[in-house]
């Protein structure tokens, strides 16, 4: 295969000065909140010793996250996105100062982290919606599929290095290191988000409240196929995601400590990152349904396999390749989102993709703290990756339109900001 076809497709970043704008400023506040993503369970578990009391920050983030995707997506589709954004990335950089602060203490409490970290998550839902809602706007149909890739691309590079230097930083200096280094990032991230144009909706915005949150629930109803998506992805995060379990697997089953933890929270980010850089390929892909119910099922058989293997490195490579799998899968939900929902839903419909996305791996949490609470770590991991495959399975049997989806020759005719 071509090297063009196989390296990602760079060309939205070329053309477009608004995305490039965006994508480079993002990384900046991607990188910093992988540091807290890791310091939080990680100081949880510390603090209680407790797998389950780790899991229970997933249960405090659920909440918050439905609330602010949901009001978010109704948000971004009556007002400018570009305000909006600069709202929630000031909101985001106080709640890691308020982590940094408790971190500072002599004795930091409990409860801030889940308080704080339960915030946190509701402004970054918001902030996701808003931004889903964006960038579809900021290139050109044919290249969605090539703007996906890199915005998954995005995420791996921060779900990489974040892990890793925060496994470092806690462990030299300390966890509220973390914290401060997180906070400090939302200011690159804002200025990026200042230079660029206003971005109103492209017909002029709906009315924000309950109707307009309403009228993108039932947008849903009728297409099987967004549903499919959002149902297997659900699968996929909520009975194969065994984050909250990494203090513990690190600590206890591998015998490491801080560094180890962080390796296997940027494992699946390894895996996503060369997944995303090789994905030139995605463009050519028009059965797109398809591809999302064969990566779920690697993303699953990965999972249940990693929970078998008690050597590091092993371990760390099935990892990844879950981690290759689940970004192919989000390369091609996302860009079947953006082609099926038009402009004037798309911050609704994206917001209960966010909803999706982010409550998911938190029910995951709790889901696998539970279990490992009644049968062990490895128990939970292993029947974790089972049920997702499961999951996988009644999806093509019951949602067949995901399976049979095919993208449409050229796409949908869009307006695209300058």
């Amino acid at each position: 295969m071509p090297a063009r076809r196989l390296l990602v497709d760079i060309e939205p970043l070329r053309t477009s000065r608004q995305f490039r704008r965006l994508w480079g400023g993002y990384l900046f506040s991607v990188l910093g909140s992988q540091l807290t993503i890791v310091a939080i369970p990680y100081q949880v578990y510390r603090l209680t010793n407790s797998s389950l009391d780790v899991g229970l920050i997933g249960l405090a983030q659920i909440l918050p996250v439905l609330l602010g995707a949901l009001a978010g997506g109704s948000v971004a589709d009556a007002f400018d996105r570009r305000r909006i954004l600069l709202v929630t990335q000031s909101l985001l950089a106080l709640c890691s100062a308020g982590l940094f602060w408790n971190a500072s203490l002599a004795h930091p409490k409990l409860w801030p982290l889940y308080v704080l970290a339960a915030a946190s998550a509701g402004f970054a839902a918001t902030d996701s919606s808003t931004r889903a809602a964006v960038f579809a706007n900021l290139v050109e149909r044919r290249q969605l599929a090539s703007a996906n890739a890199l915005w998954q691309l995005l995420f791996q590079i921060g779900i990489v290095v974040g892990p890793a230097v925060a496994g470092v930083l806690i462990a030299r200096i300390g966890v509220a290191s973390a914290y401060g280094v997180d906070a400090a990032t939302f200011f690159v991230s804002f200025a990026a988000v200042m230079s660029l144009q206003p971005l109103r909706p492209l017909e002029g915005g709906t009315r924000f409240g309950w109707r307009s949150i309403k009228e993108g629930l039932s947008f849903l109803r009728a297409r099987q196929v967004l549903q499919a998506t959002f149902v297997i992805d659900l699968a996929a995060m909520v009975l194969g995601m065994p984050r909250a379990l990494f203090p513990a697997l690190g600590l206890h089953h591998f015998r490491g400590g801080a560094q180890t933890v962080g390796f296997l929270f940027a494992a699946p980010g390894v895996g996503a990152l060369l997944g995303a850089a090789l994905a030139g390929w995605v463009t050519s892909v028009r059965r797109q349904g398809g591809a999302v119910l064969l990566a779920v099922s690697v993303w699953g058989a990965a999972i249940a396999a990693f929970g078998l293997v008690g050597w590091l490195p092993g371990a760390l490579a099935l990892l990844a390749v879950a981690g290759a799998a689940d970004v192919i899968s989000a390369v091609f939900r996302g860009t079947i989102l953006q082609t099926e929902a038009p402009d004037a839903l798309r911050g609704r419909v994206s917001s209960i993709h966010t909803a999706v996305v982010t409550g998911g791996p938190r029910l995951g949490d709790v889901e696998a703290g539970v279990v490992a609470a009644l049968g062990g770590v490895e128990v939970s991991v292993v029947t974790g990756g089972l049920g997702c495959l499961l999951g996988v399975a009644l999806v093509w049997r019951l949602m067949p339109r995901l399976a049979a989806y095919v993208a449409p020759e050229g796409g949908h005719e869009q307006q695209v900001h300058g």
